[in-house]
């Protein structure tokens, strides 16, 4: 059965098994409505566990909205400014947890052979993983449910357990998946395989790892705190990965182009770097979305100076302290003698908008010259990102398009492996030469070497070593726009930083028309200068978790709440 057959039985399935509502707390027994008719053969089980391969992807979505990174004109980032309520979190929600604890159930009551369904049952283990991984990180402390439950069951008025405990448990399902999972890489977009399983187990680890290292102490830290025991295994999967030889850095020897152009095939099912992508089709209306006009367009969501900045020189140093920087008067002044991944993920006015079928060209400075840039529409920094956008790709309609999203890829493994090396003391000049390096060398840009780090006295993190620092430097110009940068700030209890602090842009007066908005004294863009006069004020000792909602607690009053949620 192929990939749009299975979604069209799965379309049919959820029919006649999803009458329950999605609120965990609806138990009536799914086998009831499914005994008789379902899982009666192998290929049963797999249209069951398709229905979860949406939350492997989405269409698109303008990434790291919200952070240091990239900010918005028409949200405020409440949660950064302190400003979040008892309601503003997210769903208390085990609806997808209970159906996959139901497959697995029924996996093991599979009187066939087990090699049949064995592919279907490792996708249900790593479904259960990452929805717990969802809760993890939004909750902390969570209950572990691994069976379907009654009316009747205990555990539903039970306590909550620890997030060392949930992230054991995340980990050990992830060994599950990727033991019954295929070793075949696939297409990316249909069936999981275990390496895919192995990336989430990485980054579970390292999440948890960093996150018990640097909340030890605080009022989100764990009891006996081990953080090398989930940096050890972050390393050890990822490096399962990278010695198992199915993926690899995209690059044909350009490295003005190559970052740019790993993420804009039509088709990603032999990209050598993709691990997981979506597939959009016009035809069927599977996934299409309106990817490429909201990047064509400049509206409501922009890079800061912030990212912009910690971009190094091309001969490896940062503009601090490199004789290639030239300033900041324009963006293209800004580009100039910078790492390649900087012009690749910010628009300038060179770049190419269009490339017609006879090959004509439109110009990003045709459409959006500085004059125009910033009045039609709302960019609040004037740096437009880039990343992502194909200018071979004309949108059909303004509605849909036919434009694949690559969501995971193999760069995230080789840098959870640097990392997790770093904060475990060690890394060495090999794992740098077979991870950060090899991201470095798509772009030509020059290594990194452990014994000869440049000083930088603009670090973000000034009270930790060069080395972390440069890893996370690299990290963040890596996977700008991908939406790893919450993750990345929450777990290294880094919004302290930022404290303060508000995130401009460009230099106003570049644009020949006034953009409307604040300027700082040195006239870049300060578009959060009246919201927040004082820069953000997150709470430390609160806002690094979401509430438990209310309506949750009522229901069960021993679930608690989270630190700083009951003032």
């Amino acid at each position: 059965m192929n990939y749009r057959k299975l979604i069209i039985s799965l379309i049919g399935l959820s029919a006649i098994l999803l009458g329950c509502q999605d609120d965990w707390l609806d138990r009536q027994p799914l086998d009831q409505v499914t005994e008789a008719a379902f899982f009666k053969s192998p290929k049963d089980f797999t249209v069951y566990v398709n229905r979860f391969h949406t939350s492997t992807g989405g269409t698109y979505s303008k990434g790291d909205i919200h952070t240091d990174i990239a900010i918005s004109n028409v949200s405020l980032p409440e949660r950064l400014a302190g400003e979040s309520t008892i309601n503003d979190g997210p769903a208390y929600s085990y609806a997808n947890i209970r159906r996959v604890n139901y497959v697995i159930e029924k996996t093991r009551e599979w009187e066939g052979d087990f090699e049949e369904i064995k592919q279907a049952a490792g996708e249900a283990y790593y479904f259960r993983a990452f929805y717990y991984y969802g809760l993890l990180r939004s909750f902390g402390d969570v209950q572990w449910i691994d069976k379907v439950l009654e009316m009747d069951s205990p555990e539903l008025y039970g306590t909550r357990d620890s997030r060392d405990f949930i992230a054991d448990k995340i980990i050990a399902d992830l060994d599950t998946a990727a033991m019954y999972l295929t070793e075949d890489k696939g297409d990316g977009y249909s069936r999981l395989p275990k390496w895919f399983a192995l990336l989430l187990q990485s980054r579970v680890a390292l999440f948890e790892g960093t996150w018990q290292k640097y909340h030890n102490g605080t009022v989100f830290g764990v009891d006996n705190a081990n953080p090398d025991k989930y940096l050890t295994k972050a390393a050890e999967a990822a490096k399962k990965i990278m010695d198992s030889g199915q993926y690899e850095i995209y690059s044909t020897g350009d490295p003005e182009n190559d970052y740019y152009y790993c993420f804009n095939w039509r088709d990603f099912s032999n990209h050598p770097e993709c691990m997981r992508w979506t597939k959009m089709d016009l035809e069927y209306d599977i996934n299409a979305g309106r990817k490429l006009f909201y990047l064509k367009y400049p509206a409501d969501a922009g890079i800061t100076k912030d990212l912009v900045n910690y971009y190094l020189c091309t001969d490896g140093l940062p503009i601090a302290s490199s004789p290639l920087y030239q300033g900041d008067n324009t963006i293209e002044d800004e580009i100039k003698n910078r790492d390649p991944r900087m012009d690749q993920t910010i628009f300038n006015n060179d770049d190419i908008l269009y490339v017609y079928e006879d090959e004509s060209r439109v110009y990003y400075d045709t459409i959006f010259s500085r004059e125009f840039q910033d009045m039609t529409h709302s960019n609040p920094t004037g740096y437009n990102q880039r990343k992502q956008y194909y200018e071979y790709f004309i949108y059909h309609h303004t509605q849909h398009e036919e434009t694949p999203t690559l969501n995971d890829r193999y760069a995230e493994v080789l840098l959870n492996y640097a990392e997790a090396k770093a904060e475990l003391g060690s890394l060495t000049q090999e794992d740098l030469n077979i991870s950060i390096n090899l991201l470095r060398d798509r772009v030509a840009m020059p290594h990194l070497i452990l014994d000869d780090i440049p000083n930088d006295p603009n670090w973000k993190y000034p009270d930790l070593s060069p080395l972390i620092n440069e890893v996370r430097r690299e990290r963040m110009v890596e996977l700008a726009t991908e939406n790893y940068r919450w993750d990345d700030l929450y777990r290294w209890a880094a919004i302290k930083y930022l404290n303060g602090k508000r995130p401009v842009g460009a230099k106003a007066d570049q644009f020949h028309h006034d953009p409307g908005l604040p300027v700082t004294e040195d006239g870049h863009l300060d578009p959060y200068k009246v919201a927040y006069p004082n820069g953000y004020n997150f709470n430390l000792n609160r806002d690094y978790l979401w509430p438990i909602p209310e309506s949750q607690v009522r229901l069960n009053p021993n679930l608690g709440q989270n630190p700083g949620w009951n003032q």
